[in-house]
């Protein structure tokens, strides 16, 4: 004689013990997101936005402007404006932009002006000329010796 083969059953009901586990896991990632907002409340951090130091920092801020013999002026290796421009707009909107950022951090702008030693004598006075219009007086001079 042959014992009856029990079918399984598929439906083994709402298990709880998974959903526990899911809740506890839930409650777990939310304390430790609150406890992270609680120091971002703490440090009073302000995004987006130009942010001013309170005291001055003491690292510098080197800038460099390149004339090159057919008088193209580059900042930090970024062309600017025409060779035929006197006036520099994009050079001097820049420059006044970090100039402003340099102020807010309250450290020190420096600008290393590189000259080819064939470049325009007025290409130099024109840098000059936008480097004053944004109050930048920290500059230093160097020639380009590469050839």
């Amino acid at each position: 004689m042959k014992m009856p083969i029990q079918q399984a059953n598929p439906d083994v009901g709402f298990q709880i013990a998974p959903m526990i586990d899911v809740v506890f896991v839930i409650l777990v990632f939310f304390m430790a997101l609150a406890a992270q907002i609680k120091i971002e409340q703490i440090l009073q951090t302000k995004l987006p936005g130009v942010a001013v130091a309170s005291t001055s920092t003491e690292f510098v801020d080197e800038q460099i402007l390149q004339i090159s013999d057919d008088g193209e002026v580059s900042l930090n290796e970024e062309s600017y404006d025409s060779t035929q421009s006197r006036e520099l707009p994009q050079l001097t909107g820049t420059l006044i932009r970090l100039k402003t950022s340099s102020d807010a951090a309250k450290s020190k702008l420096v600008v290393t002006l590189i000259s080819h030693p064939d470049s325009p004598y007025y290409r130099t006075i024109d840098v000059l000329n936008a480097l004053a219009v944004a109050g930048i007086s920290n500059v230093t001079f160097t020639s380009d010796t590469e050839q």
